[in-house]
């Protein structure tokens, strides 16, 4: 498995910090979010990055390595960004956005307030559009840059003419109705009954996978597109459901019960533009680029 290179800022915080805890302090995040995102970068490598010992943690031969890595990395980056500083107003243009609303909500608004302090000559135009309209949109050129989903199990690369930029994963949740025994596994949803996500979803590619993972072919009622539509369905008694973690701003959604279990994946967000023999215009990589780091301060553990 390749190691997402987000995790290695919190490895690099933990080695400048001295620890977990004032790594998450440096961070402005919660231990657990760090510790988790430690773990996942061991079982990415295949190696323990982090000794724990009872006077703290100190780096493994293989967290030196990814820790100077996560350095080399993070000098670039520094010079990237003093790079497009330099371009100052020379950075202007419209950049059209197609999106959905809970990618809308937790990364293209929250970074439309920094892509104007930081670009002013930059007009940024956000239109809220289901994945498949916004792809015919990208393709005809009426938007510049949209926002896709795909479950994580599916890793389809770009057409031709057009580059992905990884955004964000985002765990799977299942909402029960309030009352209803929440499973404790993964196994006891075999006999479930699910209100179901319109075909072609991720929402709809998660179920099917899961299904599989299980061996059974789930009851089905009802579908949605709309993850507002799942939560009405779902506090109505009708069945249980899989929800990206973005579209529940809370664990506590009334008439419902969002469950955490492990084996439901997660759910991927991507940043389309069109590619051609030259990079993609300044406004758009600003765009891009600030629209990353937004995403990279979610807390999704």
């Amino acid at each position: 498995m390749p190691t997402d290179p987000r995790r290695l800022s919190f490895l690099l915080a933990v080695h400048r910090a001295g620890g977990v805890l004032a790594a998450a302090e440096l961070l402005h995040v919660t231990p657990s979010a760090v510790s988790q995102q430690i773990a996942r970068l061991e079982a990415e490598e295949g190696f323990p990055v982090l000794d724990r010992g009872p006077r703290g943690v100190t780096l493994t031969p293989a967290g030196r390595v990814l820790a100077e890595a996560a350095e080399r990395i993070e000098a670039e980056l520094v010079e990237a960004h003093q790079a497009i500083a330099a371009l100052g107003e020379g950075v202007s243009g419209t950049v059209k956005i197609g999106s959905f609303q809970t990618a809308i909500r937790a990364v293209v608004a929250p970074a439309l307030g920094e892509l104007a302090e930081r670009y002013p000559a930059v007009e940024i135009s956000v239109m809220e559009h289901e994945p498949a309209e916004a792809l015919r949109m990208l393709r005809a050129g009426d938007v510049d840059l949209v926002v896709l989903e795909r479950d994580s199990d599916v890793d389809a690369p770009a057409p031709r003419g057009s580059h992905d930029v990884p955004l964000l994963d985002e765990p799977w949740r299942l909402i029960v109705p309030a009352g209803y025994p929440a499973p404790e596994r993964v196994d006891d949803l075999a006999d479930a009954t699910f209100v179901a996500g319109e075909p072609g979803t991720a929402s709809d590619r998660a179920l099917q996978r899961l299904a599989r993972t299980l061996g059974t072919t789930f009851t089905t009622r009802h579908s949605f597109y709309d993850f507002d539509t799942a939560i009405a369905l779902v506090a109505a008694g009708q069945g249980v459901a899989m929800l990206p973690a973005l579209a529940l701003e809370a664990d506590s959604v009334d008439g419902v019960q969002v469950v955490r279990l492990a084996g439901l994946g997660s759910r991927r967000l991507m940043l389309r533009h069109r590619a051609t023999r030259h990079e993609p215009s300044p406004a758009v990589r600003a765009v891009v680029d600030t629209m990353v780091e937004i995403a990279q301060r979610l807390e999704l553990a």
